[in-house]
């Protein structure tokens, strides 16, 4: 390898690193969930938290079963960070954090990083696409990798830097995936989404916890950018 070469090699390297990519800094870390309030959320049918559906309990943000309340996004939008979240569902229970959130196209679709009982839930049953980790109905996780017992907390991790996207799940990658990509295309064009104008390319958008009207609980919510 030649100097140039090495140089740009290293380059790379540096640029993942720093970005959270195998390492991290507190300092780094900006919360989006502060435990306390809901400040920084709303609802994404109205500029205002739901009045119901949604509560805080010791330093966590539950959806009650059954409660009601509708998706919630974060008041800022993002296109190029690391993000960084812990959470736990009940059992039999579906739910999902998307990234790339547009409220002007009318109904809360983005990427879903999908939160599911895999062994209780139908849906978890249509196929690997759907399973916990996935790029939901787009890009199965990795069969290598599973969540913890349900009830017990899970460590996520989403980064995406420039066009590479990337899924963790407690401390192990469970998908990789290049915006805009032919790969990434033809994924989409065999997904749910493929009449989605746009799903697939880089945007910048809002952060999303869905209802999906089952038990779930989020907590440390917190995200750094470069």
């Amino acid at each position: 390898m030649n100097m140039k070469a090495r140089f740009c090699s290293l380059t790379l390297c540096f640029a993942f690193t720093a970005f959270g990519i195998g390492a991290e800094k507190a300092a780094d870390w900006k919360p989006l969930f502060d435990g306390k309030t809901t400040k920084g959320w709303r609802s994404f049918k109205s500029p205002e938290f739901p009045k119901e559906g949604w509560v805080i309990e010791d330093k966590v943000l539950h959806h009650l079963p059954k409660g009601g309340g509708g998706d919630i996004i974060t008041d800022e939008s993002f296109d190029e960070f690391d993000l960084s979240f812990e959470w736990k569902i009940a059992k039999g229970a579906n739910s999902g954090l998307k990234y790339f959130i547009l409220t002007e196209r009318g109904q809360a679709i983005g990427h879903e990083y999908q939160l599911i009982d895999d062994d209780n839930h139908p849906d978890a049953k249509n196929g690997t696409k759907r399973g916990t980790a996935s790029f939901y109905d787009v890009i199965p996780a990795q069969e290598d990798v599973h969540p913890r017992p349900v009830g017990e907390w899970n460590q996520s991790r989403i980064v995406v830097h420039g066009n590479h996207v990337e899924h963790w799940l407690n401390g192990a990658k469970t998908v990789q995936y290049e915006l805009g990509s032919a790969e990434t295309k033809a994924a989409i064009a065999d997904s749910k989404f493929k009449a989605v104008k746009g799903f697939g390319e880089k945007v910048k958008g809002h952060i999303l916890l869905q209802d999906h009207g089952d038990e779930v609980w989020f907590r440390n919510i917190k995200m750094r950018q470069p």
